[in-house]
């Protein structure tokens, strides 16, 4: 497929498409622009642009998809929404971004999707790499779109690429080097509707590789462990609970790597920043990734040790008044929640609730363990929230209207001794752009307590 001779119309204008459009326009690429949004200025969106771009808002038309020959999908967008329907019933291919960055990229990639822990394995699988190739990229859902490095790369470089399932639903050449599905929790249900088509989802990371490549697994999730039974690639298990004949594992403090017949021990707990055992999962997984990357062990000791987490992912703000105050706000699921809940070792009120994304949270309730003192509820989730509570039994809950009423419920009846955590278990849509955004402001609130 030579793209250069043909028509391309990217959909959305968000920050996936438009780095998409870039990539293309950059290639000297025909390049369409669209959104159904009547509403944006067209001539805003094409000075997002570096180089001259139709844009196209409001319906798709027969005569864009006439006109066209591929369609690069944001992956805000569904492949179920009916212009992307009726143009693939067209016989044109779908992409996602992803497979539009793969075309035009060189290196090796490590991909790494699951419910939760992408963006820290990333993060750190990505700190690791850097340690042995200066030309190494971490991009994808972490927030560098693949689009914007693509012609940056080199034969020589590495990418590690943060992939999500809305991604992946349309690749179709794209293929990894190393491979990893960390785990599977119930999540994004309103899009993908069950839980096997959202596990189905995730696996097409592994779609196209072969047995030279790796896949890496985790041995305690029994939804990723099966899949080994579905891949072409060489499977790699990680655990924090068995000792693997092959594979990483952890052997006391030790985090170990095993395989054909050479076991090493990599880093011991000493060496790690992180707390709480579901990031020793993800410090296991970053090291199989990167040891089946080729990367040494002396250089993914180093990343182990220089890296010091991700934004939004149980930070340390600060301590005002005795209070420690931590932002969890990319728990954006009751099973990154629970993680964030099981990082505590303080009394803890616990700040969730936000966009409705059909989850459940009685699991998530059920871990609080009796580390919660109050549970403080905002967004469109709250009284579903409350009414599980309540049905477990939890009846110490506060309705708030705002994360900024939240912060000070915490702080004006919060004791020396206590924690504040932004944990949601839920996405930020409807109340705040992005979870970064709701952490960031959770910040700033908490910030505002020091002066």
């Amino acid at each position: 497929m030579n793209l250069k001779e043909m028509n391309v119309v990217v959909a959305g204008t968000g920050i996936s498409g438009i780095g998409a459009a870039n990539l293309l326009t950059a290639c000297d690429v025909k390049t369409t622009l669209y959104d159904g949004n009547t509403n944006l200025d067209k001539e805003e969106v094409k000075g997002r642009v570096e180089r001259p771009v139709d844009v196209v808002l409001g319906d798709f038309s027969d005569e864009l998809i006439n006109s066209s020959d591929l369609m690069v999908l944001s992956p805000g967008i569904s492949v179920n929404a009916p212009f992307v329907q009726k143009f693939s019933a067209a016989g044109k291919p779908v992409w996602s971004e992803i497979e539009l960055a793969y075309y035009f990229s060189k290196g090796e990639i490590a991909a790494i999707t699951g419910t939760n822990g992408k963006t820290t394995t990333t993060a750190l699988t990505g700190e690791i790499v850097a340690c042995e190739n200066p030309s190494t990229f971490v991009v994808g859902n972490i927030g560098i779109p693949y689009t914007n490095v693509a012609l940056d790369t080199k034969e020589s470089s590495m990418i590690v690429a943060e992939i999500s399932s809305f991604q992946l639903e349309t690749i179709d050449a794209f293929r990894p080097k190393v491979s990893a599905v960390l785990n599977i929790t119930p999540d994004h249900l309103d899009r993908h509707g069950t839980v096997e088509c959202y596990a189905d989802t995730k696996l097409k990371i592994a779609m196209n590789q072969t047995e030279e490549d790796f896949c890496v697994l985790n041995y305690d999730d029994p939804t990723t462990r099966a899949m080994a039974e579905r891949i072409k690639a060489t499977p790699v298990f990680f655990s924090r609970l068995e000792k693997l004949p092959e594979g990483a594992y952890l052997d006391g403090d030790n985090f170990v790597i095993s395989w054909k017949g050479e076991t090493k021990v990599i880093c011991t707990m000493d060496d790690i920043n992180l707390l709480g055992g579901h990031n020793h999962e993800n410090i296991l997984a970053a090291i199989a990734i990167s040891y089946f990357m080729g990367i040494s062990e002396e250089k993914i000791l180093e990343g182990v040790r220089k890296f010091q987490g991700v934004a939004h992912r149980i930070e340390y703000v600060a301590e005002v008044n005795g209070i420690a105050y931590y932002n969890d706000s990319k728990g954006t699921n009751p099973d990154a929640a629970i993680k964030g809940i099981q990082a505590m070792n303080r009394p803890t009120y616990l700040i969730g609730g936000g966009y409705d994304k059909k989850s459940t949270y009685d699991e998530w309730i059920e871990s609080f363990d009796g580390k919660v003192k109050k549970l403080l509820l905002l967004g469109q989730t709250a009284e579903k929230i409350a009414e599980c509570a309540k049905a477990h039994g939890f009846e110490d809950i506060v309705m708030v209207d705002s994360l900024e009423e939240a912060v000070l419920y915490a702080a004006n009846n919060g004791e020396a001794g206590d924690a504040c955590l932004l944990s949601p278990a839920c996405a930020s849509w409807g109340m705040f752009k992005n979870y970064e955004v709701r952490g960031d402001m959770f910040k700033d609130f908490v910030h505002k307590l020091e002066q």
